[in-house]
């Protein structure tokens, strides 16, 4: 199948899963909202971060006079200092996917090499890399998670290392077996017979042939990505004050949640499982439009 008919039938795929199209959707609207940063937010300021006590826990859909007659605008009302809270969850998205998008993407990077370099040359290699597979995967990922970001100090950058370095595992488990089923197929001969190298081998002619299996992997990392950061964020471990989390911006209202200013946690909480919701809907199409190719 050529790569025309390859995107037509991706495209078909996710036109027949409605929950995958919709979760693209949303992920699509939030990355825009996420790199558009102060240019759309009603705050302006770098983190959202203009605090006006005078105008504390204002109700959803509340108008303010300003001082020089113009009106401020509060869609989802303002927390106990005064910032508004939908540009605060706005500049939250920014860091939710970002440390999704640099967490998948140091997994793959060590888990592609590692599993790749695993399946492919088999022996005493698959061996050691997949006893490393076992000793990581064996341990709790939460744990290892607090573990490294202890030894790092926090911040956001030590975040984005930590969750990468435990959900290499996973990556590297499904790429080994692609690749151990991949090494015994005739144009792998050919190509070995041909004399091509082992990094042309694995990388152009067998990779290609796996990535599917990754791409669903990956979705589910985002996923399990952004929701292990808001939990750091939740228990000071993640983005730091001033810099909006979903996490942090829970943390500080999630005592109001039985109270008649509930929507602070509840709003920051929505979009956590909606992101999560939308990028496993994103790798349940992802695997529909797979089988469908195999078919």
């Amino acid at each position: 199948m050529n790569a025309t008919a390859q995107k037509i039938s991706w495209l078909a795929a996710f036109r027949n899963h409605k929950p995958a199209l919709i979760g693209l959707i949303w992920i699509g609207i939030l990355a825009m909202v996420a790199i558009a940063g102060p240019l759309i937010r009603p705050d302006e300021s770098l983190h959202a971060n203009a605090q006006n006590l005078n105008q504390s826990l204002l109700e959803p859909g509340s108008t303010v006079v300003l001082e020089n007659g113009e009106t401020q605008h509060h869609w989802l009302g303002t927390d106990r200092y005064g910032r508004d809270v939908l540009s605060r969850l706005m500049a939250g998205s920014a860091i939710s996917l970002g440390v999704g998008l640099s967490s998948v993407l140091i997994s793959l990077l060590i888990g592609i090499l590692l599993g790749a370099w695993a399946g492919y040359r088999g022996g005493r290699i698959d061996a050691l890399i997949s006893w490393s597979i076992q000793v990581v995967w064996t341990l709790p990922t939460l744990l290892m998670v607090l573990a490294i970001t202890l030894a790092f100090g926090k911040g956001l950058w030590q975040v984005f290392l930590a969750i990468g370095l435990t959900m290499w595992v996973d990556v590297a488990r499904v790429v080994r077996g692609q690749f151990i089923s991949l090494r015994e197929m005739e144009f792998i001969e050919a190509a070995k017979a041909i004399g091509y190298g082992d990094l042309r081998i694995m990388f152009r002619h067998m990779l290609p042939n796996a990535i599917g299996p990754i791409v669903v992997i990956a979705a589910a990392n985002f996923a399990a990505a952004i929701l292990i950061e808001s939990g750091l964020s939740f228990l000071g471990y993640g983005a730091q004050i001033p810099i909006p989390s979903w996490g942090n911006i829970v943390q500080e209202h999630y005592h109001l949640i039985t109270g008649r200013h509930a929507w602070l946690a509840l709003a920051p909480g929505g979009l956590i499982v909606s992101v999560v919701l939308a990028f496993t809907f994103i790798g349940d199409g992802i695997r529909e439009w797979q089988s469908q190719q195999t078919s």
